[in-house]
């Protein structure tokens, strides 16, 4: 080969290496650029992983808004999971409490974590949850069934547009993760 393709062949191998760091980088902060955004902007429904203080607010009795329940499984949860209604009307500033059905279908001890999200993502800051079983791990011994309530109350200084909230929880196995702490 000639100097002059030998010098364009390292200027090519240089710049896509330069090219494969810029991408790495931007790989690895992209999961915090992804939360600033989402805090940001309310976007993804992110709720507080903390129990709100419970204050009596005025209750709001000329306005309803509905609460909606989802539930899903990450699909290597081999559990039942369920709210024991599918929807409540609440009027804001009103605690209400709801519970959540779950069994480990296992001949196992199961450790699992509840990841809740609200849509839509900008009322989130207007959901108060004082008791959720999402706060913390879970542990089901083999076969168990629990009952687990969520007490919450929508805040009465929500806008007016709002007139249904989805939360919706996602049950994950966290088994393997809690005993290698």
């Amino acid at each position: 080969m000639n100097d002059d393709v030998k010098q364009k062949n390292r200027r090519l191998l240089r710049t896509l290496a330069l090219v494969a760091l810029i991408m790495f980088g931007f790989g690895y902060a992209l999961v915090p650029l992804y939360d600033v955004l989402c805090d940001i902007t309310g976007l993804n429904g992110k709720v507080e992983s903390t129990a709100a203080k419970e204050v009596i607010d005025a209750i709001d009795k000329n306005r309803e808004i509905t609460v909606e329940f989802m539930t899903s499984l990450n699909e290597a949860t081999p559990m039942v999971f369920r709210s024991e209604i599918p929807k409540v009307k609440v009027h804001p500033g009103e605690y209400v409490t709801v519970n959540f059905y779950a069994e480990n279908k296992t001949d196992k001890v199961m450790v699992a974590q509840a990841i809740p999200s609200i849509s839509p993502g900008l009322a989130a800051e207007y959901f108060k949850k004082t008791e959720c079983f999402c706060f913390t791990e879970q542990t089901f011994k083999a076969r168990e069934a629990k009952v687990m309530p969520v007490r919450f109350a929508v805040d009465p200084a929500i806008p007016e547009q709002y007139k249904t909230i989805t939360l919706a929880y996602t049950f994950f196995d966290n088994t393997e993760k809690s005993v290698k702490k």
